[in-house]
């Protein structure tokens, strides 16, 4: 649905609440229905804006979501699961995301599939297709989350294509004015809401990195935000710049279509495999974790795992990693170690400058190259915002549970987060805390705020397990899955044994 109305939100008629229990187990729980959603109003005939209006829409008890990826997705089914009114506006024309090829709020590439296998990666209540692959593309994912929002009715109750300009407390904190801007029409509205979700991803605005000389090249220079596909490498010289999961991918992907690749980073990492003995990856580590190993164990299975499959880094010319297992966010390759080992990858030392046509390494390697692609990473950005509703502390907010400000009772921010596992369970419980706590600031106040008054002084809390994670923005959201999902499910249980 795309209204087209000068204002998007159709104030509902009261419908009578119906609520859905939600377990607090992961994968719990049969497949809730929602309340119905309402009548999107025809699109209007004109095609010249309407005045905006001078004073908000009043949503009464509603909340907003901001986004419709995976994460405000989730927030959006179970606040309506707990009978909680709620509008959701993308900026983009359809649901996904990221995941959402093509679309403006997208940084995917042709190429991209996911890192994490299927059963780890799904909302466990609404599993993907048994015809999908263990690792499914970008499309199947985009299909899937189509799917999901048509099972749970949430579409009734989203506007793609309106994107949230700004959003301000109002009442002291108790309300908040959100402005949307209609963007096929560019009419902005105010509407007030009793509560705010914020679900608008972390990886969309690309981390720019500089080089001296870098403005001299007289090459081209792309992020691999705005890398597509393998068109833009095939015949030339390439430079990749950056060792996460992107700079992997789109190092391989340039080795198969360009006449050379290097490929810069500045560490060592230990480079998982998709499959490790018949498995997908991730489901071994789980039954390791299943088996309550200690960490000191784990890392050594996997050292050793590694060891016997793949051997020694350094002598493919690789970094050794400078860290142990687990103290960075997993590189799930299989296929880098293979290309380096064929010559059509060079692994060089961070960049030390740039010159008209070539680049000089930390090493005093010296490359001539057509195309830089940095693969460095995003920062987190919330546009719409003020940085300190967030308890915004050096370049990254600080929040209680990855979500909750000590600002702000009724702020949150959902998808902070990067486990080192799937993410859309975590998703789900924190869609889940998320109603809970709306719902308890609606009826019983004293509760919900007895669980958020922990904000301030957990704000920051990590959860690793025990790991001791690099210090890099990559890694100020990283979260050892077993250990968040467990602190979750424990404020959810606190509200629920409230009640």
């Amino acid at each position: 649905m795309t209204p087209s109305d000068p204002s998007p939100v159709d104030p509902p008629a009261q419908r009578p609440r119906r609520r859905v229990e939600s377990a607090t187990g992961a994968g719990a729980g049969a497949t809730p229905s929602v309340p119905a959603p309402r009548r999107p109003r025809a699109p209007r005939k004109s095609n010249s804006p309407a005045p905006v209006r001078d004073e908000p829409v009043d949503r009464g008890g509603a909340w907003c979501v901001v986004g419709a990826g995976p994460h405000g997705l989730s927030a959006l089914k179970a606040l309506l699961q707990h009978g909680v009114d709620v509008d959701g506006f993308e900026r983009a024309a359809d649901v996904g995301g990221n995941w959402n090829f093509g679309a403006p709020t997208s940084r995917v590439y042709e190429s991209t599939h996911l890192i994490s296998s299927k059963p780890f990666t799904q909302f466990p209540d609404f599993p993907m297709p048994d015809s999908f692959p263990d690792y499914p593309s970008h499309r199947q994912i985009k299909e899937y989350f189509g799917r999901y929002a048509d099972h749970f009715g949430l579409r009734g109750h989203l506007h793609p294509g309106h994107e949230v300009v700004r959003a301000v407390p109002v009442e002291e904190g108790r309300a908040w004015d959100v402005t949307v801007r209609d963007v096929a029409t560019s009419t902005e509205t105010t509407y007030r809401y009793a509560g705010l979700v914020v679900a608008n991803g972390h990886n969309w605005s690309p981390k720019q990195p500089t080089y001296p000389g870098l403005e001299t090249f007289g090459g081209e220079v792309m992020h691999s935000a705005d890398y597509k596909g393998a068109d833009v490498l095939r015949g030339r010289r390439v430079l990749v710049v950056g060792a996460g999961n992107t700079g992997c991918d789109v190092a391989v992907e340039s080795a198969q279509n360009a006449v050379h690749t290097w490929h810069s980073t500045r560490r060592g990492y230990h480079y998982n495999p998709k499959f490790a003995l018949g498995r997908p990856g991730d489901q071994v580590a789980d039954q390791l974790l299943a088996l309550r190993l200690p960490l000191a164990l784990r890392r050594a299975l996997f050292t050793a795992t590694l060891k016997v499959t793949v051997g020694d880094l350094a002598k493919f010319g690789l970094k050794r990693p400078d860290h142990k297992f687990f103290e960075t966010h997993p590189i799930v390759n299989q296929q880098l170690v293979y290309y380096v080992g064929h010559g059509d990858i060079t692994p060089v030392d961070d960049i030390e400058r740039v010159e008209a046509d070539a680049v000089v390494f930390t090493d005093g390697r010296r490359a001539e190259v057509e195309l830089i692609i940095f693969c460095t990473g995003y920062l987190v950005q919330f546009p719409f915002l003020q940085t300190e509703w967030l308890n915004w502390q050096d370049d990254h907010p600080q929040l209680f549970l990855q979500m909750f400000t000590p600002s702000f009772d009724n702020l949150v921010v959902s998808g902070l987060i990067q486990p080192d596992s799937g993410q859309w369970t975590l998703a789900h419980w924190q869609g889940v805390l998320i109603a809970r706590v709306a719902e308890a600031l609606r009826d019983r106040p004293a509760v919900a705020r007895g669980l958020l008054s922990r904000a301030p002084q957990e704000a920051g809390r990590r959860f690793t397990a025990g790991a001791h994670y690099k210090d890099s923005t990559r890694h100020y959201f990283e979260v050892a899955h077993q250990d968040y999902l467990r602190a979750v499910e424990q404020a959810i249980r606190e509200l629920e044994d409230s009640a």
